[in-house]
Formats: C-alpha cells, structure tokens, sequence
C-alpha cells in the first residue's frame, strides 16, 4: 500500500468514527446543559465554592463567574510552579523562574497549552498533575460554558438569563470531560502509553552517557490534552514522543479525541436552539473546511520535488516514521484548526506552503471545528457576520434563528472578529522591529519572520503549538506571548457574553419569504467565503511575507 493511499484510508477510518460518535455525544451534552437536576458529588462542589447552581445569570454576572474563575487559576498555578523546589513530588527540579511561571500559568488557564520549557526536566508529578492536568478539565469546560451561554441566548427570548456559569463549569468537567478522558486513557495505556508516579530512570548508555528517562501520569494527561483541545505535552517531544503516542493507532485515536467534541457541538447547538438542520449546516461549513485543508496539506506534503522525497514518499523530514505524511498531515491539520496545539510533528520542518496551511488554520480562528467550545462560538459569530453581509445584498434587515441582526450585534461580533489578528500583527510586528526579540530566531529570513508570525498566532488564538525553530524562552516572548494568550482567550468572551445577552432579550421575529434559510446549502456556502474571504484580508500581507514567499521560492 503506498503512503498516499494509506493517508486517505486513514482519513475515511477516522471521518466514520466521527460520524458513529456525532448523535449520541451531540445529543447527551445539550442533556447535560439542559438538566435541572444535579449530581451528590456537583452539590458537593457548589458547597465548597458556596455557588448557587439554580440562579440564572445575565450576561455581566456569568462573565465575572468566567474572569474571577481564570483569575485564581493563574495565581494558583504560578504559585504552585514558584514553590516547586520546596514542595514534595518535584522530582528535585528547582522552582519556576518569574516570567516563565506566568506564561505557563496563563497557557493552561486559557486553554493554550504554550510551553517555553522541556516539561520531562522542569515539571515534578506534583505540578504536572495538580496543576497543570486540573487545567486540562476546567479551562476546556469554561470553553464549552460560554459556547452553551451563546445558544441559550439564540434559544431563549424575552430573558437576558443565560444559566449559571458554576453549573455549567461542574457539569462540563464532570458529566463530560471526566468520563470521556477516563476512557480515552484506558485505551492509551492499552496500546503503550505509560502512567505512573516512578520518576527518573537510566534507560542505558548514550554517546558514552547515561540517558535518563522520568516517567509519570502521561497517558491520563493525554487523553484530556486531546479531548480538552489543550496540547501541552508532558515532555518536550509533545505527541511525537512514544510515551505519549506509541502506535499510528493511538496517532489517529488522539486525532479523533481532538475532533469529537467540537464537531459534536453542532448537534448539541441545534439540539438546544430546536432545530437539528440548524446543526448540520455549521456542521457541514466546519467538515467543509476541515476536509478541504487536509486535502490541502496532503498534498503540499507529498508532492514529489526531487529524488529524496521521492524515495522517502513525500516530505519526511521532521515526521515520525510511524506515522508518516498521511498521518501527520492529518494531525497537524486538526491541531491547528481546532485550539489543541498537539504536535506529532515538527511543523517548522514541513514545506513551505504546508507550513503555511498550519498557520491559516489558526487565523481563521480555529473554527473547523475549534475547541471545546470556542470553536461553536466563534464558527456562530461568523454566522451572524455572514447574515448580516447578506442582509446588505439584498437590503433586508438580517435575521438569524428569529433574532434580528442590529447594531448593537454586529459591533460585537465585529469586535469578536477584530480582537484577534490585532493582538498577533501588532505584538508580531513590534517584536520584529526591536533589536532584541529576533535573537531568539532560529532562521532567517522568510523562515525567521513565519517563526514569530506563528509564535503570536498560536498564543493570541490559544492554540499552543510552535515552529520550533523560535526560542521562546526569553523574558520579551514569556511576557509578551502570555499577554496575547491571556487578551486573546478573554476579551473575545467578554463579546460572546455581550452578544449573548443582547440575543436573548429579544423577541422572535416570524419566518417569512424574505427570511434567510440558514439551515439551506446556500448559506453553507456563504459562510464558507466569508470566513476564507476575512480571513484572507487580514493576513495575507503578513503571509507573504514568511511561509508563502518560502514556499514559492523552493
């Protein structure tokens, strides 16, 4: 079987498990958030955080429920990486230094996952797991919470209630999350993934040294940094590393565990707002996308430019053997448009023009299909802007789900839209324009400036991943990329939140023949060219300037 078949095979096994997974998941989360009832061990929780989870919240009381839940998050985290040297289970690693302590913290509480350090020789068991795993659940559940807030706000009328915040954060983490994660590392553990607390271990004799290996609770912390849309990785290697994915099995199961939830998310959303073709059709814009970039990727990837690459069956270098180009065209494909940041690869080593497809999968604003959450919220605010443009086409007022698209919506959603690619072109520019950030650069060039592009990219879109060739643990770039993490993952909320509460204050407007048929092909299709047209405008400057001058120039 050649490579190029084996990547397509590999991609039709993975489309069907998505497929058998869609209804049931789909369906069991809008239960979730839909429930009145709660759980001995939930009421339990909302005791210990003296939470009221049957009080409704509107918009500003759920959003100061989101920042003052991530406020503690960092401080607990950044302290426990600043004691570390003195606290037991470190493994005898020193403590966290200052400004590498607060890009980390702000990394795992925002969902990002960035890391500036090899985590095998600067993270105990204690931290890894009391922190930075409890970070896996929780900021993936606050993802998933305010997506929820954004349907309730389509679904209801009359009302600017949108839930509680402290119930959909417990019932996420432990209806969702929890389980699906216990199951998940089960099957990694099956199939080679350790999971232990046994420490540092010389492996053998290495260039006349001995060659130490520390193991841990890796295969638990994978399956939520898969299933959470997280990424980081309990060693350096990230998803490379045979520790976290030993097989090309578990390459295509921690595949599937990236994609189920957010995919699945479209049919809780339509399951929620009452009309399951409401879900199809984000469903189908995201496959759309999703499919399109791996076909894409493929065959930047394979394309055969010389006899090296011809014997090796495409692009090889940089990619594990055990997975190859299929694979691990896949992998990067879904870890950059959704919030993940797993690698399996190295993606500064793919050609320039698949280099290039990683990056535009997280400035489209990892919505095909996103993260846990994030992914919903902001494939629906590209809706509304989708609606909205076609309101002006035909000069009606835009309507979506029966609420009318005004001037107060569109300002948030275009704030949503703008919030972004301002904090990557501003503090990537700036770090090109001192002398001293462009040190870190490993290459230069077209090669150097993709380094820095991609850098604030990943961490102002909360996806994580790297380019590897940029070293990223200098004090300008743990500051300054936690700055774009912290205002990339909240202010574009605080709008979904705003947005949420304008909606559900609304009263229906009726169908009639001049409505938009948003569950229709035809709006698939907009939404498609809008998102790729936006997304085009805003960054193609900045991409011809790093992968796509590299890649024309090879």
């Amino acid at each position: 079987m050649g490579p190029v078949l084996a990547g397509i095979l590999q991609l039709l096994a993975l489309m069907a498990a998505l497929a058998l997974a869609y209804v049931p998941l789909g369906t069991y989360m809008a239960r979730v958030y839909s429930s009145d009832r709660h759980g001995r061990v939930e009421t339990w929780v909302y005791r210990c955080v003296g939470a009221d989870p049957d009080t409704e919240m509107r918009w500003p009381a759920y959003l100061r429920g989101v920042l003052a839940f991530s406020a503690v998050g960092v401080l607990f985290l950044y302290l426990l990486q600043r004691l570390q040297g003195v606290l037991p289970g470190s493994l005898g690693f020193d403590s966290v230094d200052p400004a590498q302590s607060f890009g980390t913290a702000v990394s795992f509480v925002t969902n990002t996952n960035w890391q500036s350090y090899y985590g095998e020789q600067t993270m105990g068991p204690l931290v890894q797991t009391a922190g930075l795993a409890v970070q896996n659940f929780v900021s993936a559940a606050v993802g998933i919470a305010v997506a929820v807030a954004l349907v309730r706000g389509f679904a209801r009328s009359r009302t600017g209630e949108l839930g509680n915040f402290w119930a959909d954060l417990v019932r996420g983490t432990l209806r969702i999350l929890v389980p699906g994660a216990l199951v998940a590392a089960i099957v990694l553990v099956a199939c080679g993934a350790i999971q232990n607390f046994s420490g540092i271990h010389e492996v053998g004799q290495f260039m006349g040294g001995s060659q130490q290996w520390n193991g841990g609770a890796v295969a638990s912390q994978e399956a939520i940094k898969e299933l959470g849309t997280n990424g980081g990785g309990y060693f350096n290697a990230n998803s490379a590393h045979p520790f976290e994915n030993p097989t090309p099995f578990t390459n295509l199961f921690e595949i599937f565990l990236m994609l189920v939830i957010p995919f699945a998310l479209t049919r809780t959303f339509g399951v929620m707002v009452g009309s399951v073709r409401q879900g199809y059709a984000i469903l189908a814009t995201m496959a759309t996308i999703w499919v399109g970039f791996v076909a894409l990727m493929m065959w930047a990837e394979f394309a055969h430019h010389g006899p090296a690459l011809q014997i090796a069956g495409g692009a090889m270098e940089g990619k594990e053997v055990r997975f190859g180009v299929g694979s691990s065209s896949i992998f990067a494909v879904s870890t950059t448009l959704t919030s993940t940041g797993a690698v399996d690869s190295f993606h500064s080593s793919f050609t320039g023009l698949g280099g290039a497809v990683t990056m535009l999968g997280m400035m489209l604003g990892e919505i095909a299909p996103g993260g846990t959450g994030s992914g919903l919220y902001g494939m629906l605010i590209m809706a509304v802007i989708s609606v909205f443009i076609a309101g002006l086409m035909v000069g009606r007022t835009p309507e979506y789900l029966g609420k009318k698209i005004g001037t107060r919506e569109i300002k948030l959603a275009a704030c949503y839209l703008l919030i972004t690619p301002a904090l990557v072109l501003v503090l990537a520019a700036i770090s090109m324009a001192l002398p001293t950030p462009p040190h870190s650069m490993l290459n230069s060039g077209a090669h150097g400036f993709s380094e820095v592009l991609y850098a604030f990219t990943s961490a102002a879109n909360n996806n994580g991943s790297a380019f590897a060739g940029l070293n990223a643990n200098t004090d300008w770039f743990n500051t300054m990329l936690g700055v774009a993490m912290l205002l990339g993952r909240l202010l574009p909320m605080v709008f979904v939140l705003a947005l949420a509460g304008s909606l559900g204050e609304q009263t229906p407007v009726p169908v009639t023949a001049g409505t938009l048929r948003t569950e229709k092909p035809l709006f698939t299709g907009l939404l498609v060219g809008a998102i790729l047209i936006i997304t085009g405008l805003t960054y193609f400057p900045a991409l011809a300037l790093g992968p796509l001058a590299e890649g024309l120039a090879s």
